[in-house]
């Protein structure tokens, strides 16, 4: 029950988390900026957690601390300068939709590179998933200042969660370092890729521009912060084939919440309701099935 419990939980905060990010862009359209603020944070209060519970002593295995540092690089690093365009582009609601789409991109990945066996179940999730996502191709219920090409981005974002997954996995395999110390790890590699990456881009500007989009990010950081621990403590409390189909609930989570928070301004209408159901539950039937 406790891990069931905290997989429904984890699905609710990360989608909360893609609300949140819109609502800070809506404040603030600094998606740089904005990325450093949401890692730092996100990184201390893992760190913290780590710390607390008495799990410090993990973080000091430079082997594999370096394996979890190198994958944060690029997920949640990379990954979450291009997250936070995308949603910036079209939109909580159709970014995770489109983000939806990982496991079937993990799935494809560990057949393809990795030799796992392809089941039906996954065959079924994969037809769901991909009718789902090609559907807001049609959609015209747009939010104001819609670009197609963040539909581009969060195909991208998924696709280095796909990696990353596939990463997580084949280190966890090897590895018997706790999930938090590794999940702290991954988190410093990625305020490592954000932070680089706007010091170079932004140079003297960035300090100022930190303070500005501090206080419109904050919530986001915080919640990405919880969601990431409530994930690490989950996936040690009981099976990924418990967990993976909960946490695949995500995309409804964001939908619903992004109507309760946002309103209109997200533009949800029938389509992505239809889309998000189709995506949801290709996800839960490869977390199932897989």
């Amino acid at each position: 029950m406790l891990a069931i419990g905290l997989g429904v939980l984890a699905g609710i905060l990360f989608g909360l988390l893609t609300v949140m990010v819109r609502r800070g862009l809506i404040r603030r359209s600094d998606p740089i900026a904005g990325s450093v603020v949401v890692i730092g944070v996100a990184m201390v209060i893992v760190l913290a957690v780590t710390l607390i519970t008495g799990q410090g002593g993990e973080l000091f295995d430079p082997g594999i601390a370096a394996v979890y540092f190198a994958i944060g690089l690029v997920a949640p690093g990379a990954s979450q300068i291009i997250f936070m365009y995308a949603v910036r582009d079209v939109g909580a609601s159709r970014a995770a939709i489109m983000i939806g789409t990982a496991p079937l991109l993990a799935t494809i990945i560990a057949v393809v590179f990795r030799d796992e066996p392809l089941k039906a179940g996954l065959l079924a999730g994969t037809v769901l998933i991909v009718i789902g996502g090609a559907s807001l191709a049609y959609e015209r219920n747009l939010p104001a200042g819609f670009r197609t090409r963040g539909m581009v981005l969060a195909f991208l974002c998924a696709l280095t969660f796909a990696c990353r997954d596939n990463a997580m996995r084949m280190a966890g395999l090897e590895t018997d370092m706790d999930p938090r110390a590794a999940t702290s790890w991954a988190l410093i590699g990625a305020f490592v890729a954000v932070a680089g990456f706007a010091a170079i881009t932004r140079r003297g500007a960035l300090p100022g521009q930190l303070r500005d989009v501090f206080i419109p990010f904050l919530p986001a950081g915080i919640v990405f912060g919880v969601a990431y621990t409530t994930l690490t403590i989950a996936l040690g409390a009981g099976k990924v084939t418990v967990f993976a189909p909960l946490n695949a609930m995500q995309s409804m989570w964001t939908v619903l919440l992004a109507w309760v928070i946002l309103g209109r301004s997200d533009g949800i209408g029938t389509r992505v309701v239809a889309a998000m159901l189709l995506v949801v539950a290709g996800g839960i039937l490869i977390g199932v099935f897989r």
